[in-house]
């Protein structure tokens, strides 16, 4: 299997797992892991110092998530390549990577060989999904319940999620370098968007359509 050559940073926050992976990419020719992020906001950083081919991202990390690092990315450079590398088997965070601006969506319970499919897929410039993802978006289709994913921004998963891990207004505002206003009327607005009239049903909404971990 011919893998395309590229530079490749890469975004987890357990160093063990990232050095894991480094050296399973590292075998492949033409692959060189160039730089590691523990979270969005030092992924951000160091694409602009080290402008790696390919960007693999996770999304569940402390401070800035992955949802909100490829958005940042995506702004400051329309063409970055990124591919969400993740815990998560939910149709959902799938959605709102790809709209965020990720190019392929990969699992960590997928076989070895899916990731580095999936790597070649994107330094190649086109889409990558994994099979169980590819499927959960088909089931997902077919829910009655209106998805949170369908519904709110990039920005807006970003920060239900930091309240669904119980991050304080102060902290997500600090985080995502918003005013502690704007972060109360984006809770608002996140509620509204979806129907629920507190934190305690949001909570309830999100264990339903599997986006609590």
């Amino acid at each position: 299997m011919t893998t395309p050559a590229g530079t490749i940073l890469l975004v987890d926050d357990h160093a063990v797992v990232r050095e894991g992976y480094r050296s399973m990419l590292q075998k492949q020719p033409g692959l060189r892991v160039v730089a590691e992020a523990a979270d969005g906001a030092e992924a951000y950083r160091l694409f602009k110092e080290v402008r790696p081919d390919l960007v693999i991202m996770d999304l569940t990390m402390p401070g800035v998530g992955g949802i909100e690092g490829i958005r940042r990315i995506r702004q400051w450079d329309r063409g970055a390549r990124i591919l969400v590398f993740t815990m998560h088997e939910n149709a959902g965070f799938a959605v709102q990577a790809i709209r965020a601006g990720a190019r392929g969506y990969a699992t960590k319970s997928s076989p070895p060989e899916t990731l580095v499919r999936a790597v070649m897929d994107v330094l190649a410039g086109r889409i990558a999904i994994s099979p169980d993802i590819d499927h959960e978006l088909a089931l997902s289709r077919l829910a009655g319940e209106r998805a949170a994913a369908d519904v709110l921004s990039a920005r807006e998963f970003e920060v239900m999620q930091m309240l669904l891990a119980e991050r304080t207004t102060d902290e997500i505002a600090s985080a995502l370098h918003l005013s502690p206003k704007t972060v109360a009327n984006l809770h608002s607005l996140i509620k509204d968007k979806l129907g629920v009239a507190s934190d305690i049903e949001l909570v309830r909404l999100a264990l339903r359509q599997g986006l609590l971990t």
